[in-house]
């Protein structure tokens, strides 16, 4: 891979070790992986999320994502309910703990990436998160002879 299009995923895959090591550290205070932050941060808007929402969201696959949520149960920052409307889903919420913990470690991470993001880059992020996710995906590369 070469040109743009390779600078680019390595550019984006540099970036994202790093802010994920920056966010480790501030987990660590909270005993808290970055799995389990993601889980936290999904369920911060009150809503509770179908387990499956949730793994998909945490790039994580539905076994491990019950272990995970299993712990993040055992440590009171989260909690599981049957989803009324479909009797056969469970949804996550936050309990109180756990907002109080996803908002402290929102502030925390803020403050530590405050002086290293321009403002401004999330706004473009987001828009390359929105046009990979709207773009066709590339056809399969022909096998090599």
């Amino acid at each position: 891979m070469g040109g743009q299009t390779g600078d680019i995923v390595v550019l984006l895959a540099r970036a994202e070790k790093l802010v994920a090591r920056r966010l480790a550290a501030v987990l660590e205070n909270e005993r808290l992986t970055v799995p389990g932050w993601r889980v936290l941060t999904l369920l911060a808007d009150g809503l509770g999320h179908p387990m499956t929402e949730v793994a998909d969201h945490c790039l994580l696959p539905p076994g491990s994502l019950t272990k995970l949520v299993d712990q993040l149960a055992e440590d009171n920052l989260v909690y599981r309910r049957i989803d009324p409307a479909d009797r056969r889903r469970i949804r996550a919420f936050l309990t109180r703990r756990g907002r109080e913990t996803q908002a402290r470690v929102a502030l925390d991470l803020e403050l530590d990436l405050a002086g290293a993001c321009p403002a401004e880059l999330a706004g473009h992020l987001a828009t390359l998160i929105t046009a990979l996710e709207s773009a066709q995906p590339a056809a399969p590369a022909l096998p090599r002879r």
